[in-house]
């Protein structure tokens, strides 16, 4: 299970710049609003294979008559509700003053935890001034300098202190070293793992429809149900049983009311989705057909994407929009587009009011399911790929000649696969996107995003 780390603090004390550093240079997801310390960034990462989401939120300031100031707070308060550790930053150079005092009033109330973290520590000269920050009574101090990295490792190791250790690799994970003994292929007659019980997601944004497609699954009366508790904050977990189709599903659509807060609500949605996401193997994205695939949908796809969970796209209220002859294959083509190249993904277009292919919605997401799940073996494998890649090998480069000898599906909860070759480091992006399509066509992984590394043999 992923992790949610928040980053706070008073504006210009280098939050992004840690945040950037947390997410391994990686492409954050970006709202923006208005001005640089308003913008709001969603990433993921991992640290020695224990993954986290992290949140950058605005500069934190008080008794401002900045119109925008209030939401920042807002959103500042939801960020920290939600995080299972806090990193509050202050700025070294500039010492200790009395807005990071107003902060650090908040987080003490807050109960969760926090690492108060002194950064801008670049010369020896100002090592001594971090002390007073001690005034804070937050605990220790990490000292570092964000923008060259110093004293993170440290930082980043207390982080994950006390998270579970994920057991297979996540998002960001390096290729599979020399000597690692998690490489054993699966089964070689293995086609399909055993299948639990899949656990699927609705996620998206405000006004989709999600509470309505809920309404519709959950209220039929040949449905059994049976409410369990929620096992990530608020979620809810329903077993739903149909026409032979057994889940569970996980009820995301509400936005929880706080006492004497008005949400934001688009960041609150994002926050839900990333709890949502990590709970699911499957989640289908609701998309509005009336405002078509937004810059916030496709925020949400790239964290379903690089969490490696299935998805599956519906467009709902399909039966409000004007038809033309190809309006149906322009909007899917737009939407590929969008999520490129990650385009493998089962688009469907429904109605919830009427009931339009809501049934196929939930089939199309219980077969990504079994994809996801799907196994390989060695031999199967083998055979397939490597006729294919002697056909077509890897182009030279720098004089050498790349010779792929075999490849072995990896014992990783989402598809991965290993193919080791004499010189790995020679395969570029567009070869490794050339297996990847082959393998995806050929043993049907529609839906599920797909890891390949290349070993040295």
């Amino acid at each position: 299970m992923t992790h949610i780390i928040a980053i706070v603090g008073r504006p210009n004390v280098g939050k992004s710049t840690l945040f950037n550093r947390l997410c391994g240079g990686r492409d954050a997801i970006v709202d923006p609003v208005s001005g640089v310390t308003r913008d709001r960034h969603y990433g993921v990462g991992d640290w020695n294979g224990i993954s986290y989401s992290a949140i950058d939120t605005g500069g934190y300031v008080d008794n401002s008559d900045d119109i925008f100031e209030e939401e920042i707070k807002k959103q500042v308060r939801l960020a920290i509700d939600e995080a299972d550790v806090i990193l509050f930053m202050v700025d070294a150079r500039e010492g200790l003053t009395p807005m990071d005092e107003d902060v650090a009033v908040m987080l003490r109330r807050s109960k969760k935890r926090v690492l108060l973290v002194v950064n801008k520590v670049d010369s020896y000269k100002i090592v001594d001034q971090v002390h007073e920050f001690h005034r804070l009574g937050l605990g220790e101090i990490f000292s570092i300098a964000s923008i060259s990295g110093s004293g993170t490792g440290d930082l980043m190791d207390e982080i994950v202190r006390g998270f579970p250790g994920d057991a297979f690799p996540q998002p960001g994970d390096a290729s599979p070293q020399p000597g690692d003994t998690s490489l054993q292929p699966v089964s070689p007659d293995d086609t399909y793992q055993p299948l639990s019980q899949p656990n699927i997601a609705i996620v998206g944004r405000p006004n989709a429809g999600k509470s309505s497609l809920l309404n519709v699954l959950l209220g039929n009366e040949r449905n059994i149900v049976t409410p369990i508790p929620g096992t990530t904050r608020d979620s809810i977990h329903s077993h739903y049983q149909y026409f032979g189709l057994d889940f569970n599903l996980i009820d995301t659509a509400g936005i929880r009311k706080k006492a004497k807060v008005t949400e934001n609500i688009e960041f609150y949605s994002v926050m839900r989705a990333i709890r949502s996401i990590e709970s699911s193997d499957v989640c289908m994205l609701m998309v509005d057909a009336e405002r078509g695939f937004e810059s916030q949908d496709l925020n949400i796809f790239s964290l379903i994407e690089k969490n490696h969970k299935g998805v599956v796209i519906l467009v709902n209220k399909w039966d409000l929009i004007e038809k033309e002859n190809n309006t149906h294959k322009e909007f899917e083509t737009h939407i590929r587009e969008q999520i490129s190249p990650f385009r493998d993904v089962p688009i469907l277009f429904i109605s919830v009011i009427s009931k339009q292919r809501i049934f196929k919605a939930v089939e199309t997401a219980v077969q990504v399911f079994k994809n996801r799940s799907r196994k390989i073996g060695t031999a199967a494998l083998n055979e397939f790929i490597l006729p294919i890649i002697q056909e077509s090998p890897p182009p030279v480069s720098k004089g050498k000649y790349v010779r792929i000898k075999y490849a072995m599906q990896l014992p990783t909860v989402f598809p991965s696969f290993a193919f080791f070759c004499n010189h790995p480091q020679y395969l570029k992006e567009p070869y490794k996107r050339f297996i990847e399509n082959k393998v995806r066509e050929h043993f049907d992984f529609c839906g599920v995003p797909m890891e390949i590394y290349f070993r040295q043999k």
